[in-house]
Order: structure tokens, then C-alpha cells, then sequence
């Protein structure tokens, strides 16, 4: 199994370790909840060194993504970042992805731990027009520090103008003593702050210096599990989860990420889906009644007839509630719609509602 540079830093600190896409990762210091509400009213710092990072390069660089990517790369410039996703040739998804780019002809993309084999697999095999193309994904670490608190608390660590940095916006530039670091607004948590990138030699000297800057601010280390609390309360999609090799952008309501306006892999069949409609949508909804959805749970009508599945679902921190997300029949999709979820021997009422179930 891997581990990140920052491992005995988390061990140190009392982490539970669990194994998590090949890695050794903390799942939480002192519980769920606590580290949730952290991240929402103060400020966290996670250690997503895990995920996946590819240098694409040259003149053909923007080529290459444009073709394997749903997106519309074409509209980045240098300081911006966009979420995208790798379509497959069969209608699914191989990867939800962030594509930044750098320098005119250099972009990185960064993807999911669980992913990184087959996601560079996919890229290299539709690499027809000689771009070049780099896994940095083992010698760079990746930090997100989250919270309405963060540019204040970190702002002492860097020459950077932190509260400029507009999300979905980047810089380059010193941090915690480091040179050359990217600094990102691109968190998945909904509640502000920023991700670093840097090499795994400086990663814990950079993670000494937030906790140290982030003290006075109420800053604490956050696991895994309050990540997916948290994205989740936001209505953010999980690879494995809510989008998968089996599930199309159509389908999961990522629409706004697969343009049109250029050709990629499996545009025309993802077009007509588009304009002739699918048969069944990822929703968001909301438990009328106590309980907790699970991922796998069934979703049935007032008849108890099943019409989908639940992919993600958990005791909202911040709202006191059960909510999830989950493929329902087409016809069950509209917000208000009422349908039931079979947790165990019971039949839960929830309804359909409009994400994110939270908002800042």
C-alpha cells in the first residue's frame, strides 16, 4: 500500500488509518461531525496528496484534451482552472477530472486516486497527435485547506493577493516558504479556501506551517470522511459513486460540462441524448422521516415498485438530516416528487429537491 509524505504527520496526530484507493489515508482525527462543522464555520486542512496528477505539454497539448475531454478546454486561460470529465466509448465515464492551465501550451490535469492507472491508460492510448505527456502523480503532494477562514488565516504565508484568487482561478507563487507553488481555488467542499500543489520533498513543511498560521483560527486537520460530508451536503459528484463507466454526464445533470462546440470521444451519442432525453437522472433528495441512506439502497415509488438506486447518502452535519443522491426513472426526477427509499425492512419517505442541500 502507498503512503503520502505527510503519513507519520497524520499517525502523530492520532489519525485512523484506513486504506483508501491504494493509500494509506486518514479517515478522521476526532470524528466526523466535529471536522465537518470545522471546515464549515472555521477551517480545515486535508492531505489529498493521493490524487493524480498529468503534465500534458507542447503544441498539440490543448488538441489531445479537447479530444478526450467533455468540456470546452479552448476557453481557459493561463490562471484558470475548469472541471471537466473523460467520456468512454460506450456512454459512461472514465474520470471526473480539473484541467488548469499553466503556461500557454501547458496544462495539468489532475484526477482521481483510484483512477490514475486507468486514466493515463485512456489518455496515452488517444494520444494520435504527439503531445506530451507526464505523470507527476507520484512526486507531488496536494493539500486543500477549506474554510470561510482561510484567506485570512493564510494570507500571512504568502506574497500572493489571496483574496483576488477567484474560484475556479489559480496563481503561482511563494508559499510557506516555498517557491513555485500553485495555489488554487478549487475546492470540493463548498465552503472557500484554496488547494497547494507542491512537491512531496516540501509537503511537510508546508503543512507545519498552515497548522501553525491557521492556530489562532481555529484550524484542524480534516479526514476523509468529513471530505465526503461535506461534498456531498453540496451535491458534488464521487467517482465510483454517482458517476461510473455505467453512467453518462447526460445522466448525472453534468451537462454544463459537455460542450458541444468541438469534437471528443463519444460527442455524437452523448449529443443525442442530449436533445432525445434519457431514461433515468441523478437526483438529490432529502428524508422526510429519520434514517440514513446508503449507497446501493433501493429507490421505490408510492407503489414500492423500485425506480433507482441510491449512490451516495449520509447524515447531513450542517442540516441535521438524512440526504443522498441517486438514478431514478426519468419520470420520478422533477423537484417535489415524492419517492421512498428502502433502508433495511423500512420504507422511508423522502422527496426530490434541488442541490446543493446546503448553501454557504
Amino acid at each position: 500500500m502507498k503512503t503520502t509524505a505527510l503519513n507519520d504527520k497524520h499517525k502523530a496526530l492520532g489519525a485512523k488509518m484506513v486504506p483508501f484507493a491504494g493509500y494509506e489515508m486518514p479517515v478522521q482525527y476526532e470524528g466526523v461531525n466535529i471536522e465537518h462543522e470545522t471546515v464549515r464555520n472555521h477551517l480545515g486542512v486535508f492531505d489529498v496528496s493521493h490524487m493524480g496528477e498529468f503534465l500534458i505539454e507542447g503544441p498539440n497539448a490543448l488538441a489531445l484534451i479537447q479530444s478526450v475531454s467533455s468540456n470546452d478546454a479552448s476557453t481557459l486561460t493561463v490562471g484558470r482552472a475548469q472541471y471537466s470529465c473523460l467520456p468512454n466509448d460506450t456512454g459512461g465515464i472514465v474520470d471526473d477530472l480539473i484541467v488548469y492551465r499553466l503556461k500557454p501550451e501547458t496544462y495539468l490535469l489532475v484526477v482521481n486516486a483510484s483512477n490514475i492507472e486507468k486514466d493515463w491508460n485512456w489518455i496515452v492510448s488517444k494520444n494520435h497527435m504527439g503531445a506530451i505527456i507526464r505523470n507527476l502523480s507520484d512526486d507531488y503532494a496536494l493539500l486543500a485547506i477549506q474554510g470561510p477562514k482561510a484567506i485570512e488565516a493564510m494570507q500571512s504565508l504568502t506574497g500572493l493577493d489571496l483574496k483576488s484568487i477567484k474560484f475556479y482561478h489559480f496563481e503561482v507563487g511563494d508559499f510557506a516558504g516555498i517557491e513555485h507553488v500553485i495555489v488554487s481555488a478549487t475546492g470540493y467542499t463548498g465552503s472557500g479556501g484554496f488547494e497547494i500543489y507542491c512537491k512531496n520533498s516540501e509537503v511537510k513543511q508546508i503543512w507545519d506551517m498552515v497548522l501553525e498560521a491557521g492556530h489562532d483560527f481555529g484550524i484542524k486537520p480534516i479526514g476523509l470522511a468529513a471530505r465526503d460530508t461535506l461534498r456531498l451536503e453540496m451535491g458534488y459528484c464521487l467517482y465510483g459513486n454517482d458517476i461510473d463507466d455505467t453512467t453518462s454526464p447526460i445522466e448525472a445533470g453534468l451537462g454544463w460540462i459537455t460542450k458541444f462546440s468541438k469534437a471528443f470521444t463519444n460527442a455524437e451519442a452523448l449529443q443525442r441524448q442530449k436533445k432525445l432525453g434519457v431514461k433515468k437522472k441523478l437526483v438529490g433528495f432529502e428524508l422526510q422521516d429519520r434514517g440514513i441512506p446508503r449507497h446501493g439502497y433501493a429507490i421505490a415509488n408510492a407503489s414500492g415498485d423500485t425506480i433507482g438506486r441510491v449512490t451516495s447518502g449520509t447524515m447531513a452535519p450542517s442540516l441535521k438530516k438524512g440526504i443522498g443522491m441517486g438514478y431514478v426513472s426519468t419520470e420520478f426526477a422533477n423537484v417535489g416528487t415524492h419517492i421512498n427509499i428502502q433502508i433495511r425492512k423500512k420504507s422511508i419517505p423522502a422527496i426530490v429537491v434541488k442541490t446543493p442541500f446546503y448553501n454557504v
